[in-house]
């Protein structure tokens, strides 16, 4: 279990989809998740500390959780399958502890809010995002380790919310 923090949130000008950048915390690993404009938004909003007149989703569901008596503990991003993330909030209640699935990038907002830690699998560091067409895992994380490497800034667009 690696510890990672939200690096940088932009927008793949390949795809037209924002993409959250996840960096491990004591390193220098990265992982790309494409996300929805709507989590994004929320994503974005908080880093920017932009307050909406209403609560989001998000919102809500912190105001749920501590209403309840519980906290987040932390956020887990598990595992890829299918090209799909799948992620684990743990929340505390007194001496339990729960652990529900959830979409990462829904994960991701609601750790913001809350400042909760979020983690990932050490071989979701090592893989990064499943290529359907390649035979060799390890060829294809390489090849998305060295585009991140070459990357400028300026090839991510900023999202804005």
């Amino acid at each position: 279990m690696i510890e990672v923090t939200v690096q940088q949130l932009g927008l793949d000008r390949t795809t037209n989809s924002p993409v959250v950048i996840l960096r491990e915390k004591e390193g220098t690993r990265v992982l790309p998740i494409w996300i929805g404009p709507a989590e994004a938004s929320a994503i974005a909003m908080e880093l920017q500390g932009i307050k909406p007149a209403r609560p989001m989703t998000h919102d809500l569901l912190r105001t749920v959780i501590t209403g309840l008596g519980a906290s987040v503990r932390r956020i887990m991003i598990s595992a890829l399958k299918d090209k799909t993330y799948f992620a684990q909030l743990w929340l505390a209640r007194d001496d339990h502890v729960f652990q529900l699935d959830a979409r990462p990038s829904d994960s991701i907002a609601l750790a913001l809010r809350v400042q909760a830690p979020i983690f990932t699998d050490d071989g979701l560091l090592e893989q990064g995002p499943e290529d359907g067409d390649s035979r060799d895992p390890d060829a294809a994380a390489q090849q998305l380790r060295a585009w991140l490497e070459r990357m400028d800034p300026q090839d991510f667009g900023k999202f804005q919310p």
